[in-house]
């Protein structure tokens, strides 16, 4: 959850319809719910079969690194096809929440255009960047990590005073609310110590993190000075205070 540090303004943003945001999480529901990853379709089989069923389904839509930089037009295409292609549901739906806290007030501002650019183009390169420093790997690579990280990083440039609720666990998983240049910086820190020790855990692309949340930043910083201007109703001052 989030909280701007201006009321009047950040209600304004939140109460846009977000169009962008929110047809990027029902296609990326729908495509997850018609494939094998989700596990609903007897046509996928179950046990042995289902997993090869979905072994190849993420070889053909995903980012094989070994295969990206071979010329094959189809290859060119993976890091795009793999940004709506998730590996299970807790990937999708921790997925779907990041984008769905952050994506509409970062849409308002940036502007529906801007957005959809920054969020395909910044997606696409962190998923290449990740094959390019992994070119030998012939694991696939699924998922629209990069793509939100580059949300994650425009909200940063955009809204570095918005309140987020976080649950950090040296506090007991209690829930705090800190500003945006503290949490995310903090995010991304964490996603560095643990793309040094990528080998050690279970696949996750913490590289294509990074470069998404730096890409994202920076687009932002390009796009601010023709960003979309919310205009916004002052907030009516509290009972027994005056308005500046």
């Amino acid at each position: 959850m989030i909280r701007d540090w201006s009321a009047s303004a950040a209600g304004a943003i939140r109460g846009t319809s977000a169009p962008v945001t929110r047809t990027l999480i029902v296609l990326c529901c729908l495509v997850f719910l018609a494939g094998p990853a989700s596990g609903l379709h007897p046509a996928h089989g179950s046990g042995v079969e289902l997993l090869e069923a979905r072994r190849a389904y993420f070889r053909h839509w995903g980012v094989i690194p070994a295969d990206l930089f071979e010329g094959s037009p189809r290859a060119v295409l993976t890091p795009a096809t793999a940004l709506f292609v998730h590996g299970d549901w807790v990937h999708l739906l921790g997925n779907m929440l990041f984008l769905h806290v952050f994506g509409a007030m970062t849409e308002a501002r940036m502007g529906r255009v801007r957005f959809t650019l920054c969020y395909a183009g910044c997606g696409y390169l962190a998923l290449l960047g990740y094959a390019a420093a992994n070119a030998d790997s012939e694991r696939s690579l699924v998922g629209a990590s990069g793509a939100i990280s580059a949300v994650l990083g425009a909200f940063l440039f955009l809204f570095p005073r918005a309140r987020v609720t976080s649950l950090l666990p040296f506090l007991f998983f209690l829930p705090v609310r800190l500003p945006a240049w503290v949490v995310l910086p903090f995010w991304a820190a964490l996603q560095w110590a643990a793309a040094g020790r990528a080998g050690e855990g279970p696949g996750v692309a913490y590289l294509a993190h990074l470069i998404g949340f730096g890409l994202g930043f920076g687009c932002a910083w390009v796009c601010s000075g023709r960003a979309t201007t919310v205009k916004a109703t002052p907030a009516p001052a509290p009972e027994g205070e005056n308005q500046p």
